[in-house]
């Protein structure tokens, strides 16, 4: 899927997953999740779906989990925020009275990929690091739940979960994970690859396995 406004949306040099981000403006990423801008200021909002840049800028930090399906539903995806509506008819995000944004909650939400998108979808509450390359293995993709500081992985870890990106594929020694960050802030974090040791330092141990539309 081309982005109205932008040339064609990058393409992944090492798996045939497309690349999205949970915010319009690849260009924008960094400084709105690592510099405070204001993501209602984004010329590229419409290009997401939200009805208004207001709507935009309180979703658009949250749909890491829906930018994942999008990568997952291939070419054809429909927009982030058509994604986010029919995530919500099934209860995969809840909002409070306070008006704060709750989600993804996993099994609504493999409910709603299983039902509306046809995808083989699986919770995994209980995911072993050293589980993963089998299921990457059988052709899936897995939704992991990560520390958003994982697009510093020399850094120290400060915590596990949070934060959710799409593992595609091994690495080509077999022995890491490359893996699709919808807040990655450079071509090289939002396709990014790790020695399996070095992502478990982010990952939190559960996540949701689809298997990529063709």
């Amino acid at each position: 899927m081309s982005c109205p406004s932008r040339p064609a949306c990058p393409t992944c040099p090492a798996c045939p997953v497309p690349v999205h981000t949970q915010f319009a403006s690849f260009e924008l990423v960094g400084p709105i999740v690592e510099n405070g801008l204001d993501p209602a200021t984004d010329p590229a909002w419409a290009d997401s779906g939200a009805k208004s840049p207001a709507e935009y800028a309180r979703w658009a930090g949250h749909l890491c989990g829906m930018t994942c399906l999008r990568m997952a539903l291939g070419a054809d995806a429909p927009s982030l925020f058509a994604l986010r509506d029919g995530a919500l008819g099934y209860g995969a995000y809840t909002e409070d009275t306070d008006g704060s944004i709750r989600g993804l909650v996993y099994a609504p939400f493999v409910a709603y990929v299983r039902e509306r998108h046809g995808l083989d979808a699986t919770v995994h509450r209980h995911l072993a690091p050293e589980e993963i390359p089998a299921l990457l293995d059988e052709g899936l993709t897995v939704m992991a739940s990560v520390h958003y500081a994982i697009r510093h992985p020399r850094r120290p870890a400060p915590g596990r979960g949070g934060h959710l990106v799409l593992l595609t594929s091994r690495t080509a020694d077999g022995t890491g994970v490359h893996f699709h960050n919808p807040s990655g802030t450079t071509a090289a974090t939002r396709s990014a690859e790790l020695p399996l040791a070095e992502f478990e330092r982010f990952f939190a141990g559960r996540g949701v396995s689809m298997r990529v539309r063709g």
